[in-house]
């Protein structure tokens, strides 16, 4: 398997649970502004979206975070990072995996956009502190993650997200359990690898 991606991206959730499930994978860089990739091949070829994550299975390409998290999981046979189908805690996950790609990844988008103007920008900043503060609500009764007691690929997927706020001015002491949640998930091993493969804490 080989996996594209942008450091710091949305990709680092599916570089996570790779880490997680232990498989062998290859990674390369992408200048998602480019459409190149590190090696200087042509993005748009292997993903006319031109958004990353991608994960190459010999012939065959899986876009989309949260479809590659779902069978990422799934093919590795890890009931603790996807529960099986059919089941209410399966429903939960992907409950969470949903909000985070259509509710809060989205409000982040204009703190990320060159041309916003102030008055985007903060509206963005209270449209992420809504979306965050159902996250908070969710841990509010003490559990250590998004739908229960252990870590899922909806756990990956809104740490990766909610983590934004560190480059974008957004405090999260606001929301103390979730900032317990982030400080939970960023202690895991395999967290902490990806972080230092993506160069988003020193080696």
């Amino acid at each position: 398997m080989k996996l594209y991606y942008k450091p710091g991206a949305c990709s680092m959730a599916s570089h996570i649970v790779l880490t997680e499930i232990g498989a062998p994978f290859e990674t390369e860089a992408v200048d998602t502004e480019a459409k190149r990739t590190a090696s200087g091949a042509d993005f748009l070829a292997l993903n006319p979206k031109g958004k990353v994550p991608v994960l190459q299975l010999g012939d065959e390409t899986l876009t989309e975070g949260p479809a590659i998290l779902q069978f990422l999981a799934d093919s590795a046979g890890r009931a603790d990072l996807i529960p099986r189908p059919g089941t209410l805690e399966r429903a939960r996950v992907a409950e969470v995996l949903n909000y985070t790609g259509t509710e809060l990844h989205i409000a982040f988008g204009p703190l990320f956009n060159p041309a916003a103007d102030d008055t985007m920008r903060e509206a963005a900043r209270r449209a992420v502190a809504a979306k965050l503060a159902w996250l908070e609500a969710r841990l509010a009764d003490g559990r250590g993650y998004l739908t229960g007691s252990a870590f899922t690929v909806a756990d990956a997927y809104a740490f990766v997200v909610a983590n934004w706020a560190n480059f974008t001015g957004i405090e999260l002491s606001a929301w103390p359990h979730l900032a317990g949640f982030m400080r939970r998930v960023a202690a895991r091993p395999a967290v902490q690898r990806v972080l230092r493969a993506e160069g988003l804490v020193a080696a």
